[in-house]
């Protein structure tokens, strides 16, 4: 396989996976993809299924999330995973619904949610420098091998080098833009 589109290919699964883990940091803004992924202990603790397989979540005005589960036996065993979550939320049911009202963040709280931000992208970033150093080890190898010719591994490695650059663009914008979100009252 071509060693700069297996870079490309492993960069985005790694800008993917930052944005994925993002969204589960809280924002000041009611949004289904803060509570989608909490694991839910249903059927007796027989079952564990992430919240969104369970129910629908949607949004209700700026600040509320309603979450409407496909089968209303279940509303206790929601109830008490969000209850037991890291996220300080308080569900209230309402019939066959469970209401969550998202409180404004206090500055403590925002505080930590930003350096929770840096250091995650701090992670991400790290992961796509060792992809780099792995990508031209590898380069290094077939120039040494006579594989390929010095001018090419001067080309790969500053094309490299260019991609990595455009990932690391991206993951700031990504944590800029996340930054933003928490921050805004």
């Amino acid at each position: 396989m071509d060693l700069i589109l297996q870079f490309k290919q492993n960069a985005q699964k790694v800008i993917d996976s930052l944005k994925e883990n993002l969204k589960s940091i809280r924002t000041g803004r009611a949004n289904p993809s803060l509570i989608e992924n909490l694991l839910v202990e249903t059927y007796g603790g027989s079952t564990k299924l992430r919240l969104m397989e369970l129910s629908t979540i949607t949004t209700s005005g700026p600040s509320l999330l309603v979450i409407a589960p496909f089968d209303p036996s279940i509303l206790a065993d929601i109830e008490k995973a969000i209850l037991k979550s890291p996220l300080s939320l308080s569900p209230a049911v309402q019939g066959n619904q469970i209401i969550i009202t998202i409180p404004p963040l206090s500055a403590e709280q925002r505080d930590k949610f930003v350096k929770l931000i840096g250091s995650t992208v701090e992670q991400k970033k790290v992961n796509i420098r060792n992809q780099r150093d792995d990508i031209r080890k590898k380069i290094k190898t077939q120039f040494e091998n006579k594989k390929i010719s010095e001018d090419e591994k001067f080309r790969l490695e500053k094309e490299v080098d260019n991609i990595s650059q455009r990932f690391m663009e991206e993951i700031e914008t990504i944590k800029e833009k996340k930054i933003n979100e928490v921050l805004e009252v």
